[in-house]
């Protein structure tokens, strides 16, 4: 197909570089990063990461006194 594309000046320096590293031809750098931009909008939405907590069964300590009391008897200092 043939069509006639305005492009902004900082996307056609970008093409340029493109097209100079690759070796590619204008058309085909173009249609390359139009699939990826159209394929990276169908990608499915992740999952949110969610940390879930473990009971380890210690006791709740107030301070860290208490902790490291519990951890290494009286004599921790």
């Amino acid at each position: 197909m043939r069509t006639t594309l305005a492009i902004d000046e900082d996307l056609a320096v970008f093409l340029r570089k493109e097209i100079r590293k690759s070796g590619e031809t204008f058309k085909q750098v173009v249609n390359r990063y139009i699939r990826l931009g159209m394929t990276a909008s169908k990608q499915p939405a992740r999952k949110p990461f969610i940390v879930r907590p473990w009971n380890l069964g210690l006791p709740d300590f107030e301070k860290t006194e208490e902790f490291l009391e519990y951890l290494e008897g009286p004599e921790h200092r």
